[in-house]
């Protein structure tokens, strides 16, 4: 293959642009230090993997974001990436809807696709049907936003691929051009939210705005207004946080600085300081030859473009620097005496406590988090668990349905307050349905209570980047999300849809969400079964976790149909993540017989217990559940074991069948039960045998009851 002619005048002929050559600034050429360049290539290729793209770090498997990166900065460095044939390919089929249809259309990467492939001399035509198919910004879903706003980066990634793909900007749909110009403030900001509302801009939603109206040819409007505007984003430490004077998350940050240096360039301006931004920007570079979001980070592609671009747009990019060694300094070495501990967040709440004790204790949970469950709940699987001596403690774990927060600039959201507490922790209110609170008011009356409870809160999801910005930078601040969710039963990884979580590992751990969903334990066993949170501590103790909360002790861990039967991780450190494998005898779930999905549940259902289905009015009903394939939703889908024959105190008893069928062949429920009305006093035993209808091996399973 024939490397790419690495000059201005065969880029400009690579792509032809209406209003901009690119969307994204081609490279100066050029060669820096020798050993310099040899460290950083070193550093994007230890992100190649076999599937043909680039990974984030301690990922197997590749991504279209960290794979965009990479190739920006082999542009940035005049290179031609190795393989590139086989890197075009991977970017043409490796849209993250791949993995599972987004729920949200995120139209950003359709625009990584388009540049990358760009960036190639690659043909990017196959994207133009689908591009053009687009008329008019897309409203964000409203029970996540409430006023629907369109998120402004992807719709801004509409304009420029449109660019890309060398269609007129004569042609682009009025809407869009409406929309642009109702985000834009008087001082020449943009961001997320209409300017009407006298919200500030943000920077990095500003450089979209501002290449945007690059392609339309009006790229120099209000320019002294927002030269000044930048300029003033620029903090003491030479870096650039996200606004002027931010309410809060303002920290320095490579990609604000990245965002405010390119776009003072495209106004034919410079940072206030200059030399201040070039020695902030070599003070991310680490000694495994990439760059951090932030002084003494962890490296990654997205920081490492972020930074090379901004060096060369600052006429910085050829000059030779020493590469700092990490802040971080090395790692601490592990206390000797820790072990591997599961945990469940959000799981299920509601339904049988006694089936939520046996997923328990044949899952090895150690650390049960209930979701939205009622007080009594919590208590009965507690005492079922303690009387079968089953290790395991259940604490809150809720999803705070109704609470929305409001963001100037950005908009109102929901699904912000995700918490988890011990059992009997004062914790105080929810604010559901309290109406709207701004972001100081959800820390001081809910964060504040929770966390002198030594309660927590974990972020689940969120597709806006520039608002996922503030608030997880301002947990890392002065805390916050304790955690952040990734393997989730509604999305099978949120790092795949929102790969900019990426920036924050090594700073806050990365935890698994159940977020159960149905009405019992038992029929979501799919996801209990496919993926957990794994905790370094010396007890599997409240105490023990928060500690490992404290010290990004923790990894999620999938393994099921949608990880294709291989296993997923994401370790906040390479070291974590080696000690959990080394131990992987402790608490793999799969090819491990003292670990294990149970195919069967059997429980004394008397009319007491308030929880479990199937009660009679008088003595005792065995209920028995056979295992099956479910829906995230907990339906029923196809049958994994099958009842055989039931005995009591070794007489056999025939049971009977109660199945609630949907019309689209789904269950809601599918159980065995035989009613003992007259059991004399004293202990029984009951014995169901199943079989395993995959392997057609037979099983039992003996409960001792007393009567």
């Amino acid at each position: 293959m024939k490397p790419i002619e690495i000059n201005r005048r065969t880029m400009l002929k690579a792509v032809v642009v209406a209003g901009a050559a690119t969307a994204f600034p081609m490279p100066l050429p050029g060669q820096a230090n020798v050993n310099w360049h040899q460290a950083l290539l070193r550093y994007l290729e230890s992100l190649a993997r076999s599937d043909g793209g680039y990974a984030w770090e301690g990922q197997e498997h590749s991504h279209l974001t960290p794979t965009f990166y990479v190739i920006g900065c082999y542009r940035i460095l005049g290179q031609t990436p190795p393989k590139k044939s086989q890197l075009a390919e991977f970017i043409r089929t490796h849209h993250p809807g791949a993995l599972k249809k987004l729920e949200q259309e995120r139209r950003i990467f359709e625009f990584q696709q388009a540049q990358a492939l760009t960036w190639l001399g690659e043909d990017a035509s196959a994207l133009k049907e689908k591009i053009l198919g687009w008329k008019q910004p897309l409203a964000y879903l409203k029970q996540y936003e409430q006023h629907g706003y369109p998120l402004s980066s992807s719709e801004m990634g509409v304009i420029l691929s449109r660019a890309l793909l060398g269609v007129p900007a004569s042609e682009l749909p009025p809407e869009f051009i409406a929309y642009l110009a109702s985000r834009r403030r008087l001082n020449g900001s943009f961001n997320n939210t209409p300017a009407g509302d006298g919200s500030d801009g943000n920077v990095m939603n500003t450089w979209w705005g501002m290449r945007s109206l690059e392609v339309l040819g009006r790229g120099q409007e209000k320019r002294d207004e927002t030269i000044s505007w930048l300029r003033a984003c620029q903090l003491p430490s030479g870096g650039f946080t996200f606004a002027p004077k931010p309410e809060f998350g303002g920290v320095d940050d490579v990609a604000y600085t990245w965002a405010a240096v390119r776009a003072l360039k495209q106004l034919g301006a410079t940072p206030a300081n200059p030399d201040g931004c070039v020695t902030y920007l070599h003070a991310l570079a680490n000694s495994d030859g990439g760059f951090a979001d932030r002084p003494g980070w962890l490296s990654n592609p997205m920081a490492t473009y972020y930074a090379l671009d901004c060096l060369d747009a600052l006429g910085a990019g050829k000059n030779d620097f020493k590469l700092q060694i990490s802040k971080r300094g090395a790692p601490d070495p592990l206390p000797t005496n820790l072990k591997v501990f599961s945990l469940q967040l959000e799981a299920h709440g509601q339904g049988s406590p006694a089936e939520a004790v046996e997923l328990a204790r044949s899952l090895r949970i150690h650390l049960w988090g209930a979701k939205n469950a009622k007080p009594g709940w919590l208590a009965r699987a507690q005492a079922i668990a303690d009387q079968q001596k089953v290790p395991v403690k259940f604490f809150v774990s809720n999803e705070e349905y109704g609470t929305w927060v409001n963001i100037p600039g950005m908009g109102t959201y929901s699904h912000t307050s995700d918490i988890i507490a011990p059992a009997d922790a004062a914790i105080g209110a929810s604010l559901a349905r309290e109406g709207v609170v701004s972001w100081a008011d959800f820390r001081r009356r809910r964060l504040a209570p929770l966390e002198h409870a030594r309660g927590r809160l974990i972020w689940q999801f969120g597709e806006n980047e520039e608002l996922v910005r503030m608030f997880l930078d301002d947990s890392v601040e002065r805390g916050g999300y304790a955690a952040i969710s990734t393997y989730h039963f509604g999305n099978p990884d949120f790092t795949n849809s929102e790969p900019f979580l990426h920036r924050w590992r090594g700073q806050i751990p990365f935890v698994a969400l159940q977020d159960a969903h149905g009405p019992e334990p038992w029929w979501f066993s799919d996801m209990t079964a496919g993926f957990r949170t794994l905790f370094l501590a010396t007890e599997p103790t409240w105490e023990g976790w928060l500690n490992a909360l404290k010290n990004n002790w923790v990894v999620p861990v999938r393994r099921d149909q949608w990880s294709g039967g291989k296993t997923w991780m994401h370790a906040g450190s390479r070291e974590i993540g080696d000690f959990v494998r080394a131990r992987e005898r402790d608490w793999r779930w799969w090819d491990n017989a003292d670990i294990q999905r149970p195919l069967v549940s059997i429980v004394a259902v008397r009319a007491a217990d308030e929880f479990e289905s199937a009660r009679p009015e008088k003595g005792i009903i065995l209920r028995i559940r056979c295992a099956w394939q479910n829906t995230p939703q907990g339906s029923l889908k196809q049958p994994i074991s099958e009842f055989v024959k039931l005995t009591v105190d070794d007489q056999e008893i025939t049971p009977s069948l109660a199945a609630r069928k949907r019309p689209n062949g789904l269950f809601d429920d599918h159980y065995h039960h035989a009613h003992l009305p007259d059991l004399k006093p004293g202990p029984h035993a009951a014995r169901v045998v199943i079989r395993a209808l995959a392997t057609k091996e037979e099983q039992s399973r003996e409960l001792k009851f007393s009567v």
